[in-house]
């Protein structure tokens, strides 16, 4: 099937079990799905957009009050989308990190946290990990030790994930918020795994922003995304235009400075209004979510030689596994080579895992039924049979 002259139907999720790991908590509700052919029209959200001209008093569709719900939904005083968690990591280094600034960054972060540093022309420093793939409290208060002697002031900014993208473990955002704020260090909860996917609230987690992905986490079309601070923080992050044309007079009104004025439109900002819903209910069954995942876990751990990296009991369902002394064993001398293994998952029906990986690889196994999961775990523990494994 062809969407249009030589672009494939995509149906990856229809036809398929999907273990992505960065996919699955982005699929499209159906209501999504209708938002997106009815507002896919780059400015179809301006239709009635009235003074002064921003995009979060925009009442048809009701964005201005989808504005407020997630802002109270995340705990937070304000809240703004943009287009992707990484422009608002930008948001916030922009606003804080001038050249030559120190900025505390957890080790296990995505390469675009780094990135928004650079922009600004800041300088970064790692809070190391521990040897079980965790960022903590206590190394994260000694990192900020380690900067004021380096620079003679603590850093300007923190960053820690709540769930890393490498592992999927969870960090003590809680304890390493409390360090950070003994130095009146603000810090950027990235969120980009947990918003949308299971509870967040900032009254329980106490950080002065929280980012969301919400093509990652929030059933919302690419590229979306979250940005919420506190009372305090959104005077700062969110700061209004105070520029004035030298030859003209002209003012802007309230555009916000970070965001170059409105950021999120048409199907991206729809989509994540239609799944809003959705999205706010079922993160009240996260503990269902981890049910499932550990029917595969448990499966792929009973498969002698495999390891799971991530740790155990699992607290998320992004898993990092490692099948070297298992599939890998395999791979050495199987006709496909290291392709057997997701060759073998796709006659199966099962997609998502990079093709020719069998030594280190990621899944997610977030909004899978129990059946799923049960078939999953039936099939890896079939291929390894087939394939002269044994299974403890």
């Amino acid at each position: 099937m062809k969407c249009a002259g030589s672009i494939d139907a995509r149906m990856r999720d229809e036809v398929s079990i999907n273990l992505d790991p960065i996919q699955v908590g982005g699929r499209l509700t159906p209501e999504a799905m209708k938002a997106m052919i009815s507002w896919g029209d780059g400015y179809s959200v301006c239709d009635n957009c009235k003074k002064p001209f921003r995009l979060d008093y925009i009442e048809n569709p009701p964005l201005k009050d989808f504005h407020a719900e997630l802002a109270e939904w995340l705990g937070m005083a304000q809240a703004r989308t943009v287009p992707g968690a990484r422009r608002a990591f930008q948001q916030v280094a922009g606003t804080y990190v001038e050249k030559g600034d120190p900025v505390l960054i957890g080790s296990l972060a995505h390469y675009t946290s780094y990135l928004s540093v650079e922009i600004q022309k800041g300088i970064v420093r790692e809070i190391p990990k521990t040897s079980d793939n965790h960022i903590t409290a206590e190394a994260a208060a000694q990192r900020i030790e380690d900067v004021i002697t380096e620079f003679k002031c603590p850093p300007k900014l923190l960053y820690i994930d709540h769930v890393d993208y490498q592992f999927g473990n969870m960090h003590d955002v809680k304890g390493i918020i409390k360090a950070a704020h003994q130095y009146d260090v603000p810090v950027l909860y990235n969120g980009v795994y947990t918003v949308g996917i299971m509870p967040v609230n900032n009254k329980d987690i106490g950080a002065d922003f929280i980012v969301g992905s919400g093509h990652k986490s929030m059933a919302a079309p690419a590229p979306s995304g979250v940005l919420a601070a506190t009372e305090e923080r959104a005077e700062e992050v969110f700061r209004t235009t105070k520029m004035e044309g030298d030859l003209t007079g002209r003012k802007f009104g309230i555009k916000e400075v970070g965001i170059i004025g409105c950021s999120l439109m048409g199907a991206p900002i729809v989509g994540m209004l239609a799944s809003f819903p959705a999205v706010k209910e079922r993160v009240n069954h996260f503990e269902e979510e981890l049910a499932n995942s550990k029917i595969i876990v448990d499966a792929l751990k009973s498969i002698d030689g495999t390891k799971i990296l991530s740790e155990y009991p699992r607290k998320h369902t992004l898993t990092r596994v490692d099948t070297s002394g298992s599939f890998d064993v395999v791979a050495q001398t199987h006709k496909k080579r290291g392709f057997f293994l997701s060759s073998a998952l796709s006659k199966k029906g099962i997609t998502g895992i990079i093709a020719g990986a069998t030594k280190v690889w990621k899944f997610n196994t977030y909004g899978m039924t129990k059946k799923q999961a049960e078939y999953v775990a039936d099939t890896y523990l079939e291929i390894a049979e087939t394939n002269g494994l044994t299974i403890n």
